[in-house]
């Protein structure tokens, strides 16, 4: 975990560095993405959008279209054979 947001947790304080990267609007998980996966593991992508705020379907988008992009990066890099 970074350095930034090891110290949010152990002072439990939410991040107020909204330039960041993995800064999200939620602040039962210290406003920080890399906080929300340490600590709720596992997440459906109903809880994700609701941390995102976007909808379910958009995070189904966004996790379809990260699959293919996954897929062709793996191929390029002869990782995985073509389907």
């Amino acid at each position: 975990m970074r350095k930034c947001a090891e110290l949010c947790v152990g002072l439990d304080v939410t991040c107020p560095n909204e330039d960041c990267r993995q800064w999200i609007n939620y602040e039962e998980d210290n406003n920080c993405t890399l906080i929300a996966v340490e600590k709720n593991k596992d997440m459906t992508l109903q809880e994700v959008g609701k941390r995102l705020g976007v909808s379910l379907v958009r995070i189904k988008h966004i996790e379809d279209k990260a699959k293919i992009r996954m897929k062709k990066r793996m191929r390029y890099n002869n990782i995985i054979d073509t389907f």
